[in-house]
């Protein structure tokens, strides 16, 4: 399995109601160094329905300027549907970062 499918399995498992960190997918994908290579895969995300990249955001909460499939403003959409709310357009991730241990 290459980089970005392991990176596209754990974002698979994001589940509704929740966020990841680019950092937080990194590790969980096998390399916490691997932050950028997260967004590089998302960018190029091949199954938008059935990898949720929309639920990846900064480390702070912020969603991505550069997203691929609609832009920052669909993104927030994408994601208020999901149930998440937004505070200063950041997602507060003490209530909506998936819970699961990184290493």
């Amino acid at each position: 399995m290459n980089t970005f499918d392991k990176i596209y399995e754990v974002v698979k498992k994001i589940p509704k109601g929740y966020v990841a960190s680019y950092g937080q997918v990194a590790a969980l994908a096998g390399n916490r160094r691997w932050a950028r290579v997260v967004g590089y895969a998302l960018h190029s995300n091949p199954d938008p329905d059935n990898i949720p990249c929309y639920r990846v955001v900064t480390k702070d909460g912020k969603p991505s300027e550069a997203f691929v499939f609609g832009g920052v403003n669909e993104q927030i959409a994408l994601l208020e549907a999901d149930g998440i709310e937004f505070v200063d357009g950041c997602v507060d991730m003490k209530k909506y970062q998936w819970d699961i241990p990184m290493y």
